[in-house]
């Protein structure tokens, strides 16, 4: 008998056991739910030749940071997959094992190609796919784009499949297409509710639309059925608290911190933990609210041990809210000083914009606002090259808008607000918008 994953693709391995836990992890990593890890490592118990759970597994590591063992992994899934596997098997393996490895471009290169060949191959498709995924962190301009011609391109092959719909979803919110966005995503949640991918895609539908009631009720009603080891709990909980914070209410939003986000108590990988926590702290402190000194001392220290070093540029971007909000600046000036050596060996696919949001945020901590104002000027239209998804980078665009006020410049300020209200409804817009008005007449 010839095995098969979910999607029909065969599986060299003899064992139906490991089969089936491959399959069952499969699904849960697809979905971001707890226990993928676990299935994985009973499918290689089951069978310690299959290439494939070796390789599934090395990804999970690659989540947490756990780079060595990932690479290990990485290692055994391409000898034991030159040995028995496919050849959809190896090219499988080999895109994994250069994503693991860090070699962005050419995993990215290596997915497109086997996704051409095996458009059924989920495993693949999700690498490009997501906030932090190949496309993402490839510092292309327009990856945005680039997720919907790719999901537009396979849809085909997945039809209604509860995954793929989900991720589509996703990708058009993303790119501006809320209105057919956020319907598919709901589908592929219909599907199976157990998909925390879907819930956060959701979330991010109703972030574009200013749906922030109907988020607040998602979270809540949702949250219970999803244990807190889930690699989007901690997430899922920071939307939840800008939509506090679209109602100035800082004080449910520094709870949600407490409650999930501060180091000493959240389970996230080091890179929604770290991204999650810095920036839900500037946006409280830039909308005007307090932060107590200890919530930044503690967060930062946890972030210099998880990234200790200067390395995507997603991390490298909020490594410097960190830098500016402790007034760390012999950090912020190491850190710059690699930023920059990449960008003029021409090794930081993002450019330009990666040195001058360090610059900004350090001004704009100083009270420096002209200056915040005119390093980001010039890239405001680039800052989607750092990766991460709208949601999060829009804390950039916050920055700009509230150093705007706050150096006088308030027609401009005006402008823009009243752009992003056209695009949707905003609580906070709204009296930032009035509150530039009200100083423009008075």
């Amino acid at each position: 008998m010839v095995h098969q994953d979910r999607y029909g693709l065969g599986l060299s391995t003899v064992s139906a056991e490991a089969a089936d836990a491959y399959r069952e992890g499969v699904d849960l990593l697809l979905a971001g739910w707890p226990g993928g890890a676990e299935a994985f490592e009973r499918a290689v118990a089951a069978d310690p030749d299959f290439a494939l759970a070796h390789i599934a597994r090395g990804r999970i590591h690659t989540f947490y940071q756990q780079g060595e063992a990932a690479r290990k992994k990485a290692a055994l899934a391409r000898q034991l997959v030159a040995k028995n596997g496919s050849e959809r098997e190896r090219t499988h393996v080999e895109t994994l094992a250069l994503a693991i490895e860090g070699q962005i471009p050419a995993a990215l290169a290596c997915a497109l190609g086997h996704l051409e060949a095996h458009p059924r191959d989920a495993m693949v498709m999700s690498l490009p796919m997501g906030a932090f995924g190949l496309f993402a962190f490839s510092g292309m301009a327009d990856h945005d784009q680039a997720r919907v011609d790719l999901c537009g391109r396979h849809a085909h092959a997945y039809g209604d499949d509860w995954w793929f719909l989900t991720m589509h979803g996703w990708a058009l919110t993303e790119n501006g297409d809320v209105k057919r966005g956020r319907p598919m995503t709901q589908r592929g949640f219909d599907q199976r509710r157990a998909n925390a991918h879907a819930a956060h895609a959701l979330l991010h539908a109703m972030f574009e639309d200013g749906s922030v009631a109907d988020a607040d009720a998602l979270v809540t009603g949702w949250i219970p059925s999803y244990d807190r080891s889930g690699i989007l709990h901690g997430h899922i909980l920071w939307h939840q608290a800008l939509g506090a914070l679209e109602h100035g209410d800082a004080a449910r939003a520094l709870a949600i911190y407490a409650d999930v986000l501060t180091p000493s108590a959240t389970k996230a990988p080091p890179l929604n933990a770290v991204t999650d926590g810095a920036s839900l702290l500037w946006r409280l402190s830039a909308y005007g609210h307090a932060v107590p000194d200890n919530l930044w001392a503690e967060a930062d220290a946890f972030a210099q041990a998880a990234f200790p070093k200067s390395s995507i540029p997603f991390a490298d971007v909020h490594m410097a809210l960190f830098a500016a909000a402790t007034r760390n600046q012999a950090a912020l000036e190491e850190r710059l000083a690699v930023v920059e050596k990449r960008l003029a060996d021409g090794k930081l696919p993002a450019g330009p914009v990666v040195p001058r949001i360090f610059r900004a945020m350090t001004a704009f901590a100083e009270g420096r606002h002209d200056a915040c104002v005119g390093a980001l000027e010039p890239v405001l239209g680039e800052v989607v090259r750092i990766g991460g998804s709208h949601a999060q980078r829009e804390l950039i665009e916050d920055t700009f808008i509230v150093a705007l006020m706050k150096s006088g410049d308030l027609a401009r300020a005006r402008a823009m607000l009243d752009a992003r209200l056209h695009r949707r409804p905003s609580a906070r817009d709204t009296r930032w918008l009035a509150s530039a008005a009200t100083h423009t007449s008075a």
